[in-house]
């Protein structure tokens, strides 16, 4: 009798295990969310955090003076043409120094749409609160880059100091200059200016806007003048005690294209022939030293190196993650 009852146990528990398992069949497992949008990168005794804004998606047609047969075989190569636009990161770097809180470039909060503007989030998800940040070192003034401020007349950093550069103020913000812009790009502009202007004006109520003209050093980061994507566009060197990281701006958007033909310009640069000799100059001396390089438009989280086999076309190598 006690083996019949242990059969009919067994029996039941298998029945139970294939309903089970033919439910566990039907059933659709819920897809997570990304992971915050946070990388921290230890250079040395300083912490380097990077914090993504958000994906954009550019137009390959962006790219100047280079056939779109050849963008599209590029992007291929690097599996990297897609059907929405060239995929490009816009990121911001926070740099803890150990007295220091320093934010480089700030995202483009809501000035481009709701697919930018998570600076804050995560920033806040690395474990610091805007309040601590103390400078702002702004490469320059496009509104993905500057932006990320301030909302709707309050600063998102309240205790922090904005710089620029004295050439980037006075070609956005000098009244005389929109009639220098060429007609036809005059209204896009006075748009940006005004975004600009909306972004900074907390800070200049506060006098908390400064300017600085090359050879000033600020929070110990050298300021290099990489003008041509804008008049007034500075890159920004680090150096710890074990190594020299550069916060190098918009001197490139496309870790595929400008690094395999580093002379094409982009639609933004307003002096393209400038913009691609800064390109050659700074990818040169990258490749050669070593220096690491923190990038705002290369794939999040825009931290690594810049190699060349034979000082024509580069490739970017970016840091492997490390816990």
């Amino acid at each position: 009798m006690k083996i019949i009852k242990s059969a009919i146990i067994v029996l039941s528990l298998s029945s139970i295990s294939v309903v089970s398992a033919q439910a566990n069949e039907n059933q659709t497992l819920e897809q997570k969310k990304q992971v915050a949008g946070y990388y921290q990168y230890q250079a040395g005794n300083v912490q380097i955090t990077a914090l993504l804004d958000g994906t954009n998606f550019m137009s390959p047609t962006l790219f100047k003076d280079i056939p779109q047969q050849q963008v599209h075989d590029i992007l291929k190569k690097y599996y990297a043409d897609q059907e929405k636009g060239v995929q490009t990161s816009v990121n911001a770097f926070l740099v803890n120094t150990g007295k220091s809180l320093v934010l480089v470039d700030s995202g483009a909060a809501s000035c481009f749409g709701a697919h930018l503007g998570s600076v804050l989030t995560n920033l806040k998800a690395a474990g610091y609160q805007p309040e601590q940040v103390d400078t702002i070192l702004l490469t320059h003034l496009h509104p993905d880059h500057v932006c990320g401020i301030s909302k709707n007349g309050t600063a998102n950093f309240p205790n922090a100091t904005v710089y620029a550069s004295q050439d980037e103020a006075n070609y956005w913000l000098d009244a005389k200059q929109a009639s220098k812009v060429p007609e036809a790009k005059r209204a896009g502009y006075l748009g940006t200016v005004e975004k600009i202007k909306a972004a900074l004006a907390p800070y200049q109520a506060k006098q908390r806007f400064k300017t600085y003209k090359l050879g000033d050093e600020i929070q110990g980061f050298k300021v290099i003048s990489t003008a041509g994507h804008t008049p007034g566009h500075f890159s920004y060197a680090l150096k710890t005690d074990s190594e020299t990281v550069v916060f190098i701006g918009d001197i490139v958007h496309s870790h595929t294209v400008q690094f395999d033909r580093p002379k094409t310009a982009i639609e933004y640069d307003i002096n393209p022939q400038q913009a691609v000799q800064t390109r050659l100059k700074q990818f040169a001396d990258f490749a050669k030293n070593g220096q690491t390089i923190a990038a705002p438009h290369l794939p999040f989280p825009g931290i690594g190196h810049v190699y060349s086999a034979d000082g024509k076309s580069y490739q970017w190598i970016p840091v492997h993650f490390k816990d």
